[in-house]
């Protein structure tokens, strides 16, 4: 995939400094997918055209011995070959993680997840008998006495155990997510880039769970002609392919990562632009480009099904507008009663955040 650069804003090059280009040259890198040459040689294009070092006094020499010195690249001494380092993943994640919350301030007050830690347990209206361990902060004195008062009356009043009642609660549980990314052709088809936006989300997510629910995990796996999982600090080098979309097998691959997590909630979010179009048999690969194959839809919301009965629920974020493909889409959802939204790119984060958040309560 190449970038154009068709213009800056004026006021950019006024106010520019070596922590907004290096910012600029992570963006770039992610969407190059961890290719470190290829980020450099578009930033490198790029201070040519605007005349960089003109603006700022700062050679591009000087810009790539400042990403070195923040520990961002190392060269290797034997090959000469420039790598990105785990320091510069991480700042990737942040980056993503920032740039996904501020998108959700800037919608405004909603069902969404917000970015600072609060209570244990969100008070619900309801309220249920007093039970041992209830914290005396979860009891309605008011509905207690009115209790003790029915059951005594008013000049006899005594309280007992019975007489309390405690609010009832919404508590956060241990979460297992595994986020299925669709690496099929499609996602960079018709001059769109589908899979940065899903790359984002995937690297945001990874930066909220590990600051707010350190205890909490989250796996990884990339669906094509077949599926895989790969490490976190992996995400930003993910690539599309020239793949078709075995569903099917990311669900099974899910399905076997989250069995071996010890969580109360097992959940899948699968990011896809579209319809299955493969399924592995014994050892090969079944493929079928054209419209809704029967043999591969049945397979792939059997697989939905297997999941439903392990307790694992799916989201599927579908960014497509494809009419044909929400039969589909409903067919999987039903079979796994999990969720299903038709998600616009911009929007996607939303509804993720908004998912995770809803399905780690546990209402007790």
């Amino acid at each position: 995939m190449e970038f154009l650069f068709t213009g800056l804003d004026p006021s950019f090059s006024r106010d520019i400094n070596l922590r907004k280009m290096t910012r600029l040259f992570l963006e770039l890198l992610n969407r190059a997918s961890g290719d470190v040459q290829r980020a450099l040689d578009h930033m490198e294009r790029l201070w040519e055209h605007h005349q960089v070092e003109k603006a700022t006094g700062i050679g591009f020499g000087e810009f790539r011995d400042h990403l070195e010195e923040q520990g961002l690249l190392e060269t290797n001494p034997a090959t000469g070959a420039v790598s990105a380092t785990s320091r510069a993943d991480a700042q990737i994640r942040q980056q993503a993680f920032e740039e996904v919350f501020s998108d959700l301030q800037r919608e405004g007050v909603g069902d969404h997840t917000v970015p600072h830690a609060g209570a244990g347990g969100e008070r619900l209206s309801e309220t249920r008998a007093w039970e041992f361990g209830d914290t005396t902060s979860d009891i309605d004195f008011t509905a207690s006495i009115g209790n003790a008062l029915r059951r005594t009356g008013f000049d006899e009043f005594q309280f007992a155990e019975e007489d309390l009642e405690s609010w009832q609660t919404e508590h956060m549980t241990s979460t297992a997510t595994t986020i299925l990314i669709d690496i099929s052709h499609s996602m960079i088809l018709y001059g769109e880039d589908r899979i940065t936006p899903a790359k984002k989300v995937a690297l945001s997510l990874v930066e909220y769970i590990q600051r707010l629910y350190p205890k909490d995990t989250i796996d990884v796996i990339l669906f094509g002609d077949e599926a895989v999982e790969v490490p976190l600090d992996e995400i930003a080098r993910i690539a599309v392919g020239p793949y078709h979309t075995n569903t099917k097998a990311g669900l099974q691959l899910a399905q076997n990562v989250l069995m071996r997590r010890k969580a109360a909630n097992r959940q899948v979010f699968m990011i896809t632009d579209g319809k299955p179009s493969a399924i592995t048999e014994d050892g090969r690969i079944y493929k079928n480009p054209f419209g809704l194959d029967p043999k591969i839809v049945n397979q792939t919301v059997n697989e939905a099904t297997l999941l439903r009965r392990k307790g694992i629920s799916i989201t599927t974020f579908m960014i497509t507008t494809d009419p044909y493909l929400q039969d589909f889409v409903d067919k999987l959802t039903a079979a796994n009663r999990g969720r299903a939204y038709y998600a616009s790119l911009d929007k996607l984060g939303s509804f993720i955040f908004a998912d995770y958040g809803r399905n780690k309560k546990k209402r007790v």
